[in-house]
This record gives structure tokens, sequence and C-alpha cells, in this order.
């Protein structure tokens, strides 16, 4: 298969096509983050919680060794926990491929979705159930970003901020985060980058992102090489400067610590 200019301005021909992918797959990726951030969030903040409707049964005395042995397992039952956790292995052991079919064909089979076009070429009914998708997938990830950077500040700060006075909710939402909040950033921020690349299997529910139209101009130009090289230099474009960017945004925060 020979690659020709000819060919690649053939597909540069369908300029609108590859510029409206460019604006699904930045939209798409945006809002998945976003999304994924907030559960994410919640995500960690159930892993980390310290629920246990059971705990009283550690209290009851007995001389049975094996009996006392399962009442202070019963005692450690943490439901939040149990679901957290539950729902990120979930994530971490199915392909992502899976997930998309699973929220598109079963969830938003059974919940219809109102069909409207937005700026102009944007199907809702497809868009937004591939970026629920993503979002659940990103949120699962970054559960565990937010959890282990919430773990990473000093204890001494919680026990300082509670001897002043300050209540759990306090400490976690003035202490804590803001500390914390530092250490997860650059992962977020990678986060983005690896969504902006998965976001292009949702061509395969119809989300009209870079694929999805570099397939098209494949069907309608009976050119397969050139577009693709045209969506690996897009994909390059817009995770590369980014890349950089998280690089230059860690260098300064890590300036920020020495001084």
């Amino acid at each position: 298969m020979s690659i020709s200019m000819e060919h690649l301005e053939k597909v540069l021909r369908y300029g609108s096509l590859i510029r409206q992918g460019l604006i699904v797959t930045v939209l798409l990726s945006a809002v998945t983050v976003l999304f994924g951030f907030v559960l994410a969030f919640a995500l960690a903040m159930m892993l980390l919680s310290d629920v246990r409707p059971l705990r009283a049964l550690a209290r009851i005395r007995t001389d049975d060794v094996n009996r006392k042995s399962r009442l202070e397992f019963l005692s450690r039952f943490n439901p939040l926990k149990l679901i957290a956790g539950a729902y990120v292995q979930f994530v971490r052991c199915t392909p992502m491929l899976v997930q998309i079919f699973l929220v598109y064909y079963v969830v938003f089979g059974i919940i219809s979705l109102p069909k409207f076009t937005f700026l102009g070429f944007i199907q809702f009914e497809r868009f937004f159930p591939g970026a629920v998708a993503l979002a659940l997938n990103s949120g699962g990830y970054m559960s565990d970003v937010i959890r282990g950077g919430i773990e990473g500040v000093d204890h001494g700060q919680t026990e300082a901020s509670r001897s002043l006075g300050m209540s759990k909710a306090q400490t976690m939402l003035y202490i804590i985060i803001p500390q914390a909040v530092k250490n997860i950033l650059p992962a977020v921020a990678n986060e983005f980058v690896t969504i902006i690349k998965e976001s292009s299997v949702c061509y395969t529910i119809g989300v009209q992102d870079i694929m999805f139209n570099i397939k098209s101009i494949q069907s309608a130009s009976f050119v397969i090489a050139e577009p693709l090289i045209v969506a690996t230099f897009l994909y390059f474009c817009l995770c590369f400067p980014t890349s950089k960017l998280i690089q230059y945004c860690e260098r300064r925060m890590r300036k920020s610590d020495l001084r």
C-alpha cells in the first residue's frame, strides 16, 4: 500500500469533517475529566471512610475465641469501602470497549435519551453515553490517585488541626485537600492525555470524534493509509503539547516546594 501526496490532498479536502472530529474529541475529553474527577473524589472518600455499622459487635464479651474473631471481623465491615473497592476492581479488570458497550446498549437501552444535535453536528444521544462511559472508567482509575494523594499528606497535619479544635470535615476541607491537590494534580492532568487517546474507541457507538470521521473519510475517498496518518498527527498534536504543559507545571510545583 503506497502513500502519496495525491491521496493526502484528497483526504485534506474533507477538512470540515476533520475539524468537527477534533472539536468532539476535545469536548469529550474535557467533559470526561470533569465528571470523572467528581466521581473519583466521591469514590476516594468512600475508600477512606470509616463507616462501620456493626462496630458494636466488637464490644460483645465472650470467652469463645472463634466467636470473638467472627464478631471482630463483622465489626470491621464497611459497606461504602466495599462498594467503592468492588467498583474500582470492575473498572480495572474489564476492557474499556466492553464498558462502553454496556453503558450504550444496556444502560441507555433502558433509559431513553432525547435526540437532538448541538453545536450543529454533535448527536447528543451518542455523545452523552460515550462521555458517561469514559467518565465511569476514568473515575475508577483516578479514585486511587486521589486516595493516595490524601493519604500522602503528613498525619501530623491532621493531629495539629484536631488539636486546634477543628472537626473532621473541617480538617479534610481546609487542611488535607489543599495539600493533596498538589500531589494529585500531575496525575489528573496525565489522565486528560490518556482520555484523549482512549476516547477513540467511542467511534464504535457512533460518537463523531476523530476516528469516526476518519473512518467516514476512508469510506468516501477509498483511501486507507493517509486518513490514518492524519488521525495520528491530530492525536499527537493534542497529546504532546498537553504532556509538555504538564511537565512545566510539575517543574514549577517542585520549585515552590524548595522555597
